[in-house]
């Protein structure tokens, strides 16, 4: 029975060499000559801590740092900008969560979606990923391309696409 499933994941070879680039970029930046500007990668919480001198900066910095990601693969949606940056002491501060994997409200959206699409599969919610199963593979293609047009705010991955 053809199945695949639907998950998300950021590479963590590519967030660390998007970060890296960003790094080189900006150090190389006329603008960002003599200003104190750190990007440091939490590779086991996922998630990017920022420092510049002030928020217009800071603002640069993460259009940097998006434009970077998405030349690696990386979705723009992947990172969670909710949280405010703050001022300490002189530098500017930012924690940037990156989101990994599929949280269940997430999952069950995804479902709820599917379902309401109207083809005939199924869906089952397994961790942080969806498996979606069907007696035709065409019927699989066309969940792909119906959840292209989710607007969830997260970035799907398709993948282990079985017949």
């Amino acid at each position: 029975m053809p199945s695949f499933d639907i998950v998300s994941k950021v590479d963590a070879q590519a967030l660390d060499n998007a970060v890296n680039v960003t790094t080189k970029e900006i150090t190389n930046r006329f603008d960002f000559k003599g200003s104190h500007v750190v990007i440091k990668l939490d590779k086991k919480e996922f998630t990017l801590n920022m420092e510049t001198d002030d928020e217009m900066k800071m603002r640069q910095l993460i259009d940097v740092l998006i434009s970077r990601a998405h030349k690696q693969g990386i979705a723009p949606e992947a990172f969670d900008f909710s949280k405010e940056g703050y001022q300490s002491g002189k530098v500017w501060k930012k924690e940037v969560g990156v989101r990994n994997g599929l949280k269940q409200e997430n999952s069950k959206k995804i479902v709820k979606n599917i379902k309401d699409a109207g083809l005939k599969v199924q869906a089952s919610i397994m961790d942080d990923l969806v498996r979606v199963t069907s007696k035709k593979i065409d019927d699989l293609q066309k969940v792909i391309q119906a959840s292209k047009n989710w607007n969830l705010g997260i970035p799907l991955q398709y993948e282990n696409m079985r017949d």
